[in-house]
């Protein structure tokens, strides 16, 4: 797998990427996300391709100058299961450390626990805290 940044040619892909690995939500516009992520850091949106170019893999990192984020971790499930989330993820963790960032977070829906169990094995723990969350803007 390639790793290299979004191009707006993808927003098509990536869409159907994130609906093929279940990550997609009614509140959630996945478009607006992507235009969003694109107007503040957008080399921090990151695709994955195969030796085709075929689209296969996403990750979207934030950083707000005290902790960094990943959001939008998907793998196409025809390739998952063979080191490319772990890929993406050192590839954040790199892009994060240059910029001086101390501390990389993310959020697991619960009963996920394949996902947890990728992230633990990555070195992550459950910080023992609650995310509390407040629309601003609806997407529908």
């Amino acid at each position: 797998m390639e790793i290299r940044p979004f191009d707006a040619a993808d927003t098509d892909a990536v869409v159907q990427l994130w609906h093929d690995c279940g990550l997609t939500r009614p509140w959630n516009d996945p478009h607006r996300d992507i235009a969003r992520k694109r107007s503040v850091a957008p080399e921090l949106f990151c695709v994955g391709v195969d030796a085709g170019g075929q689209l296969m893999a996403s990750i979207m990192i934030g950083y707000d100058g005290h902790r960094g984020w990943i959001n939008y971790l998907a793998v196409h499930p025809a390739h998952q299961r063979q080191g490319h989330a772990r890929r993406l993820v050192q590839h954040a963790e790199r892009l994060l450390t240059v910029r001086g960032c101390p501390k990389l977070n993310l959020q697991v829906r619960a009963g996920n626990e394949a996902v947890i169990a990728l992230y633990e094995s990555l070195g992550y723990a459950n910080d023992q805290s609650v995310t509390l969350g407040k629309r601003l803007i609806a997407d529908i």
